[in-house]
């Protein structure tokens, strides 16, 4: 291996670099979660994540991964038996309704399978709900970004079709991979609960994880009879009024999460999602460049977060991955289930800047061309000229 000079570029979609301001923060000393400067803490940050999420209501803050937050939207909301109607997007929304399953929910008659290059389709969504006269349909589950595909789900659309439809399932969205990087309205766009966790958009280390709340998902948990403890909502909201939880908070990561707030809010949110678009743009004109495919076929549906890159016919992505990291000590994302060796991915979120993004997609052209893949010489010049003119 190239002995290894300089810093490692950390090019997965999550965890993302950590920003130094955020390191420091999270390395201060730690104080009692009992006491009166840590309750402040708790009352600035569930002040500043409201902006994040475009909510007034609550967020509830759990020490977890975003897992954690996946199943906190179910538990709190549903009951067994109930059914979940879920869109095969990819991985992490197969993954959340094997879950839903696995807590008792009813999930295969409601699921609409995918051929994971195409967002949660609202057509599909319309003929289901028609057929639901009953309203038996209690929830409907949208990953927003698939992180193991790069495409975005159009959210606003799967809302205007239940409120057309005049169906009161509830609305749960999956962020992890989109909040703070792709323009997300939790109240404009009527989502009833959105999970997230830290390690992405917020540019934290992994370890907490988030609900924002409706408040029809509120009256929801009072009636929910699926079994939880940890997770449910009732004792967070009520101990969050004294700046407090009813657990052992990550104190040191509350710390970073203001910081990283603080950032967010600095560039400014809009300013944030432009540039995130900016750097997709020129990671799509590159691998347009190189002569390849990105994964996502819509192009209403290009992620902001990351670029999936397709692999020709005889070429293994994840040889690919292998020289990249052996040689130029950077780590791409790998395919996940049923792309496995079949697509890389260029995780381009978070603090990012273009030099770092020009430098990453020199990377990977080299990489190509190490490992035999035959493109043409043109992808990185096409990326360069987005961020010049962009």
């Amino acid at each position: 291996m190239t002995p290894r000079t300089g810093r490692h570029f950390l090019q997965i979609p999550g965890p993302t670099n950590v920003p130094d301001p955020v390191l420091r923060a999270i390395a201060a000393p730690t104080v009692d979660h009992r006491g009166p400067e840590f309750a402040a803490l708790t009352r600035r940050l569930l002040a500043a994540l409201g902006p994040v999420f475009g909510t007034s209501g609550p967020v509830v803050i759990y020490p977890a991964s975003g897992t954690g937050a996946w199943e906190a939207a179910l538990v709190n909301t549903l009951s067994p038996g109930d059914r979940v109607l879920s869109f095969e997007t990819g991985h992490f929304s197969t993954l959340w309704r094997e879950m839903a399953g696995a807590l008792g929910l009813e999930t295969e008659t409601d699921f609409i399978a995918g051929d994971w290059r195409h967002g949660a389709d609202p057509d599909a969504l319309a003929e289901r709900l028609a057929d639901d006269t009953g309203h038996e349909i209690k929830a409907v589950c949208v990953v927003h970004n698939e992180t193991s595909t790069g495409v975005t789900s159009r959210v606003p659309e799967i809302r205007r079709v239940l409120d057309e439809a005049g169906h009161p399932a509830l609305l749960l969205v999956d962020t992890i991979s989109s909040l703070g990087s792709i323009d997300y309205r939790h109240d404009e766009w009527g989502v009833d609960v959105t999970v997230a966790g830290s390690q992405k958009g917020l540019m934290l280390p992994p370890g907490l994880s988030f609900n924002a709340v409706s408040d029809k998902a509120l009256a929801a948990s009072r009636n929910s009879r699926l079994p939880k403890v940890f997770w449910d909502w009732g004792p967070v909201l009520e101990a969050n009024k004294q700046g407090s939880f009813p657990y052992t908070p990550a104190t040191n990561l509350l710390y970073g999460l203001e910081e990283a707030l603080l950032i967010l809010q600095q560039e400014g949110l809009e300013n944030v999602f432009a540039r995130h678009q900016r750097h997709a743009a020129a990671t799509r004109a590159a691998v347009r460049g190189w002569g390849l495919e990105v994964l996502c076929l819509d192009e209403r549906e290009h992620s902001g977060s990351l670029t999936a890159v397709l692999m020709p016919e005889g070429h293994d992505a994840d040889k690919v991955r292998k020289i990249i990291l052996e040689r130029f000590d950077m780590s791409l994302g790998a395919g996940l289930g049923r792309l496995a060796g079949r697509v890389f991915r260029i995780g381009h979120l978070g603090q990012l800047g273009d030099l770092t993004l020009a430098g990453t997609l020199s990377g990977v052209q080299m990489g190509l061309e190490l490992a035999g893949v035959p493109v043409r010489p043109d992808g990185l010049g096409a990326a360069l000229e987005v961020l010049r003119t962009g």
